[in-house]
């Protein structure tokens, strides 16, 4: 299956030290298409730690929290993207993630 392979391609750059951002990335978005949300998850908050200030991070995994049903965890993951967009002068991404944002269903707790 070609996902597999793309999937299994990511880890072997990560394996092999890559310190570029999109791989990870792009291993999340494989995880992803294969339905392994929590996992693709799980894959963007190593991209958070390792690269803290990678804009697209954010929209992605607020998507997925979202489709996972953790409200209160995707509006935490895209409050910050707006942080760090916004720090990054990404008025595009800013505007995105304020969008997700706004989308969310309200809670008792938001």
């Amino acid at each position: 299956m070609t996902t597999n392979k793309r999937l299994q391609m990511f880890d072997k750059l990560i394996a092999q030290g890559s310190q570029d951002p999109f791989v990870r990335y792009a291993r999340a978005l494989e995880l992803r298409g294969l339905g392994e949300l929590a996992a693709a998850l799980q894959a963007l908050e190593e991209v958070r730690s390792l690269h803290p200030d990678y804009v697209p991070t954010f929209l992605m995994a607020g998507q997925i929290a979202t489709a996972l049903d953790q409200l209160e965890q995707a509006r935490a993951w895209l409050n910050q993207g707006i942080a760090v967009s916004k720090a990054a002068r990404d008025e595009h991404a800013r505007s995105e993630l304020q969008a997700a944002l706004d989308a969310l269903p309200n809670t008792d707790r938001a």
